[in-house]
């Protein structure tokens, strides 16, 4: 069994903003392949279903972004999922818009949500990181960067490494980090 967990902060006045870039790739995973409705449990948002035959749990934690670990460790615990079967997609300020970058553990990179989940399961779990665009480029500071809307150009070229995301997340399920991060690798470079 996966666990895939899509970070963001929940309420209507967070939608689609930079930081939610990880709910966003959730909800197109969602959309792709055949996952019961969301449910709210394990103080988030939770939907059962299968990606190529491997039964697979997604999350959205609904606890903020800074608390994150806690839904991510609750769901981890009660259905006994080891780290290297966790795969946490977020947004990432130092990548430029759009490029993925996946890998096993290393450090948060100033990501709370990443620190807090750290704290609850360790660092050796997957990630998948989104980049936003960084705080430089748009001349502000990196609290409101993360928390503004896309441009419509921007939005074109982050629904396109989404549905990349969604379209290939069951590469990584199947043949692990390494394999996925070559298929990202030569996504970027397109």
């Amino acid at each position: 069994m996966f666990l895939v967990v899509g970070l963001g902060n929940p309420g209507e006045e967070y939608a689609l903003t930079r930081h939610n870039i990880g709910f966003m790739a959730a909800d197109k995973i969602f959309s792709r392949y055949n996952f019961t409705p969301f449910k709210s449990k394990f103080e988030g948002l939770l939907a059962e279903g299968t990606i190529d035959g491997e039964k697979v749990l997604l999350l959205k934690p609904q606890t903020f972004m800074n608390l994150s670990g806690n839904s991510v460790a609750k769901v981890a615990s009660f259905y006994k999922i080891a780290p290297e079967n966790i795969i946490v997609i977020h947004d990432d300020k130092d990548l430029a818009l759009g490029k993925i970058k996946a890998k096993i553990g290393g450090s948060a990179g100033g990501h709370n949500g990443i620190k807090n989940i750290d704290s609850h399961l360790g660092t050796e779990y997957n990630r998948i990181r989104i980049g936003a665009g960084s705080p430089q480029e748009h001349h502000t500071d990196t609290i409101n960067f993360v928390l503004s809307r896309f441009s419509k150009a921007e939005k074109e070229v982050l629904e396109e490494r989404l549905n990349f995301v969604a379209d290939t997340i069951n590469e990584l399920i199947k043949k692990g980090i390494a394999h996925y991060s070559n298929i990202v690798g030569m996504h970027n470079t397109k």
